[in-house]
């Protein structure tokens, strides 16, 4: 195979990761930013045993599915992989990724899979985003690393996957640190938006010299619409707030959509859904495949701040959340007192002697709720298992840690009933889902 002449190829698919898919020689060939359809002239880059990379020097014919991108750093910034792809063709994708691991993996098949949950919006949803800085001859520089490097691309006036919020924000912050005469030590800023305004928090290695918070605190009024302002300096293990609060809210629906939403909380650079339109999409979602009634008991393993247990609580007996991370259950007792929420109960530890210390004490439960990190469930999966619930709803943001973990709950007797991808993560190959599975 020449690895020097343009080699005449057509893109097939796409593949997990972002690449687009064709075959060279009968080889399988990955081409970054390419589109199903594509008739493309190629330079391969690398071989491997199996397989080959390369990059695509012109396109011949472009693909009736590729469209430009709204992003003037797309192909530059690591985040966004699919903005080239129409949102249509982005979703026919997700669903033939998702349907081929859960098959590959735990042989579910396509009669149990729904069609994607499409985003409300494909931009603009984005409510965390994490910049990182750079002092680049005297100007600062704010935006993301270069795919596959720590070279930093400038995002001029934000990103446009992120909420409007943010990026509004971030031009002010960025002529307020531009003053600042520790800028130089600024090395991320994360930005949390809810419904009142936004979290602000700075990363700066190094120690304080003296005057970082208080200049901070002297800035407040420049940052229109940050709710508060936080920083982590070098050696720090606990952000420290400046003014205003940490928290930031949204909001979930009730099964009744005339009755007040859930006011929630976490505290800013803590684990929330980064998608607030598809997170409130899956609650309704997880309600029709959990068939709750007022007498059964729900364990949520990965509980977080309350995300789901407490918007699911009024449907049920009791709930009971386990969560390992000390900020998040701080957050969950918060939300459980804003909400009245009297038959929620939270339990700091992690997942795996959480659930085993569930099942030795002799406590059962007729639904089982998980929404594990990307890792999946693992070992803790053989401990829900032997919790014996008569359903376990797994939300995943990973296909194939799901299918490696629905295989395992299928060796105690669990099978899928029902899976729902969801598209959490537009313009990009990462993908959410829920899924519920009964025993025989």
């Amino acid at each position: 195979m020449s690895t020097r002449s343009p080699l005449s190829a057509t893109i097939d698919t796409l593949a997990y990761g972002g690449n687009g898919v064709c075959r060279i020689d009968g080889k399988v060939c990955f081409v970054p930013f390419s589109c199903p359809g594509d008739e493309v002239l190629l330079r391969i880059v690398s071989q491997k045993k199996s397989y080959c990379m390369a990059e695509i020097t012109s396109i011949t014919v472009p693909s009736p599915s590729r469209i430009d991108p709204a992003c003037s750093i797309f192909g530059e910034c690591g985040g966004c992989q699919w903005q080239h792809v129409s949102y249509s063709t982005q979703l026919e994708q997700k669903y033939k990724l998702f349907s081929e691991a859960m098959w590959r993996g735990a042989r579910v098949g396509t009669d149990k899979i729904r069609a994607v949950t499409a985003a409300p919006s494909p931009y603009a949803y984005r409510s965390r985003v994490q910049f990182k800085v750079k002092i680049d001859r005297d100007s600062v520089c704010i935006g993301f690393f270069r795919t596959g490097s720590h070279e930093l691309v400038e995002a001029g006036e934000g990103c446009p996957v992120a909420v409007a919020a943010i990026n509004s924000l971030l031009i002010d912050l960025k002529k307020c640190i531009s003053r600042f005469s520790g800028v130089s030590r600024i090395t991320d800023i994360a930005i949390d938006a809810g419904l009142h305004g936004a979290a602000i928090c700075i990363f700066l290695n190094g120690k304080d010299s003296g005057g970082t918070s208080s200049f901070f605190r002297e800035a407040a009024g420049e940052l229109e619409g940050c709710s508060g302002l936080l920083l982590v300096q070098g050696g720090q293990n606990q952000p420290e707030l400046v003014w205003g609060s940490a928290d930031v809210l949204y909001e979930m629906p009730r099964e009744d959509p005339g009755d007040t939403p859930f006011q929630l909380s976490y505290r800013s650079g803590g684990f929330a859904q980064i998608n607030q339109d598809q997170n409130r999409n899956m609650l309704p979602l997880i309600r029709t495949l959990g068939k709750f009634s007022s007498k059964d008991s729900l364990l949520d393993v990965y509980s977080g701040n309350g995300n789901f247990s407490i918007p699911l609580s009024p449907g049920v007996a009791v709930v009971a959340g386990i969560e390992g991370d000390a900020g998040s259950i701080l957050s969950a007792m918060r939300n459980v007192d804003t909400n009245g929420a009297t038959n929620v109960e939270f339990i700091h530890d992690d997942a795996l002697w959480g659930v085993r210390g569930m099942r030795l004490s002799g406590r059962r439960f007729d639904t089982v709720l998980i929404d594990p990190p990307r890792a999946g469930a693992g070992a803790v999966s053989e401990e829900i298992a032997l919790l014996q619930p008569g359903r376990i709803i797994y939300v995943s943001c990973d296909p194939s840690t799901l299918a490696r973990d629905c295989s395992k709950f299928a060796t105690y007797g669990y099978q899928v009933e029902e899976s729902v991808p969801v598209d959490m993560f537009s313009q990009t190959f990462h993908l959410e889902s829920v899924t519920v599975l009964t025993r025989n």
